[in-house]
């Protein structure tokens, strides 16, 4: 275990697919942090890279003997508008990995400098936005969520201009891979079929070998994205996450959460809740996510359909099968996740009605999304906890009349009040990033260069679903004055 041993078959493809880039060197680079646990993981020797060589490496100053460093191509709907080009533009992609458990993963530098693909822009990164995906990346790994992750972060001692000058930072990524539903519209909206042959053949290898063996293998790939990307987005909703910018180009094949630029976590219950400032119409509010992730996939079927046969009529209706299993997959993703929420480890008829009647309660009254399923989780327990529930919301009565129902319905399972406790506590996180620690780290970090609250904070999202009472203030909502009603992409 010591430097990483790059392999990077991404870069074996053809040079239509990336442009082979340097990161471009900053001025003093120094270390914010190294996730050691995740280089562990990796292979990687953690001491190495928080070593003078290893910052080189992670600020972009030094290229690994092993790495071959290039910027991808894509393209991507953007809040619905098609963009035939994008690309990596303050990305740049060092290359692969073996981890300890032999899964390829890349290593990535997001704002190492301009690449091909910048459109004019500067390819760095501020600090604030570094710290954010930070957090929440690794916040989202600790909930049990699919998403890329946090390798380590440094400032570059350089300043960026955006509405005002900042500290620039460059944070080091992690995914099973950087492939979006855009690469494969890059190709396809050239018409390039044999480009998109290629990477649906390389998606396969990488992230789904099943489908090699499918009887039509790049309709066993679509219906797999089509299943991993469900049952993602139902965990989203689950903890009460919301993307922001679920653009095809941010849309992983790989099923995992990528891309954290103006997401958010929901204080209060509200389905129409949406927090990035460029999202002007709601477009990606926290309940249209669903909806959102089946029209990204049906961009990607629309690539893949000269691969699914000669008849074209038969390989729209073979897609069209494959697109409309996401909704029963969802659901079942989503309300197996609100039963366990609820306490109910079996299913049946009713069960759905019970989970959105307290949801309509919740917005209507405006009660915590988080602390209402982890109060919950005590009051299965103990019906003296409901008072502890019914306080989140502005009528209790409302809460008052929802919880005999639900009462009921736990006579009903055969399971004791303790085991039930314990099975909610492990589904309804205590600690979630909210949105107004995490504006409260990146203040600290960039007005006062102190990044003790971003450490603290990390510490506290590593067990979401612990109790931690040296942390409980964690746990609150915000005051009405730390309210964070939009949230910025920072490129």
């Amino acid at each position: 275990m010591a430097q990483p041993a790059f392999d990077s078959a991404y870069a074996r493809l053809p040079d239509r697919f990336f442009a082979r880039v340097t990161p471009t060197p900053v001025k003093a680079p120094r270390l914010i942090r190294v996730n050691a646990p995740l280089a562990t993981e990796l292979g990687i020797d953690p001491d190495w890279l928080a070593s003078d060589e290893g910052v080189a490496v992670l600020a972009g100053n030094r290229v690994p003997d092993t790495a071959t460093p290039i910027a991808t191509a894509y393209a991507g709907h953007q809040f619905g508008g098609f963009v035939p080009q994008l690309g990596d533009g303050r990305a740049i992609l060092l290359g692969e990995v073996i981890d300890r458990g032999g899964t390829r993963r890349d290593v990535q530098l997001k704002g190492a400098g301009p690449t091909p693909y910048s459109r004019r822009g500067d390819g760095r990164a501020a600090l604030g936005p570094v710290l954010r995906e930070y957090l929440v990346s690794e916040a989202m790994q600790a909930l049990g969520i699919p998403t890329t992750r946090a390798l380590a972060a440094v400032t570059t001692g350089e300043r960026v201009i955006r509405e005002t000058m900042l500290p620039g930072a460059v944070l080091t990524r992690v995914a099973s891979s950087h492939i979006r539903v855009g690469t494969f519209q890059f190709f396809a909206s050239r018409g390039d079929v044999e480009g998109v042959r290629t990477l649906a053949d390389h998606v396969i290898a990488r992230h789904y070998p099943h489908a090699a063996e499918a009887e039509r293998p790049r309709l066993a790939l679509l219906e797999a994205v089509v299943r991993a990307q469900a049952e993602l987005i139902a965990r989203w909703l689950l903890v009460g996450f919301v993307h922001g910018v679920m653009n095809t180009d941010n849309t992983s094949v790989a099923g995992e959460t990528i891309d954290y630029g103006p997401c958010a976590f929901l204080d209060e219950y509200n389905p129409q809740a949406a927090f990035s400032a460029i999202d002007m119409y709601g477009r990606y509010a926290y309940a249209n996510q669903p909806a959102i992730a089946q029209w990204n996939l049906t961009r990607l079927a629309e690539c893949l359909l000269p691969l699914l046969g000669d008849d074209a009529d038969a390989a729209a209706a073979d897609a069209i099968q494959a697109l409309e299993a996401f909704g029963p997959a969802f659901e079942r993703a989503y309300q197996g996740g609100l039963r366990r929420k609820l306490g109910l480890f079996t299913e049946r008829e009713g069960d759905a009605a019970l989970a959105e009647d307290l949801l309509t309660a919740m917005a209507a009254n405006l009660a915590d999304f988080t602390l209402t399923f982890r109060r919950l989780s005590e009051a299965a327990a103990d019906e003296a906890a409901d008072a502890e529930v019914r306080s989140l919301f502005n009528d209790p009565a409302a809460y008052d009349a929802w919880a005999p129902r639900w009462r009921q319905r736990l006579g009903e399972e055969p399971v004791d009040a303790a085991a039930r406790r314990e099975a909610m506590l492990a589904v309804n996180p205590a600690f979630i990033p909210r949105n107004h620690r995490i504006e409260a780290v990146i203040r600290a970090a960039v007005d006062r260069d102190d990044f003790a609250p971003f450490e603290e904070l990390l510490t506290v999202l590593a067990k979401p679903y612990d109790s931690q009472p040296a942390y409980a203030h964690y746990m609150e909502p915000p005051a009405a004055h730390e309210r964070v009603a939009q949230t910025f992409c920072g490129t």
